[in-house]
């Protein structure tokens, strides 16, 4: 059975970009959202199995929304996505319980690799 994602980016293209490497994998794609308020709805309504979060949002940051989501559901699997640079943002997301990173600009095996190490 496919495992359902839920991907989370304020960026449309972003999404497109995870989306099209996800589907070609056989991963199904459950949801959008293009910010941490919205992930947060979403995560609750959709129960994937991991989530791809982007840690720059308006609204509610992707590292915030992590924390909510950890909150419902301590065993949740969450991805973050950050630009090049971050490295600061990544270690607080992986305190934070995330289980790995993906930096963008998105490398499909580096995606795939990251999303099958934490599903596992």
């Amino acid at each position: 059975m496919s495992k359902k994602i839920l991907i989370v980016d304020d960026a449309a293209f972003m999404r497109m970009m995870i989306k099209d490497i996800l589907t070609k994998n056989d991963f199904e794609v459950v949801g959008e959202a293009q910010d941490g308020v919205e992930a947060i709805e979403k995560y609750k309504e959709l129960s994937p199995d991991l989530v791809t979060m982007d840690i720059t949002m308006p609204e509610l940051d992707g590292i915030a929304a992590l924390k909510e989501i950890k909150k419902a559901n301590s065993e949740a699997k969450v991805i973050m996505c950050s630009a090049m640079g971050q490295q600061a943002m990544v270690i607080d997301a992986i305190q934070a319980g995330a289980k790995d990173f993906i930096v963008k600009p998105f490398q499909a095996d580096r995606v795939i690799e990251a999303i099958q190490k934490a599903l596992d």
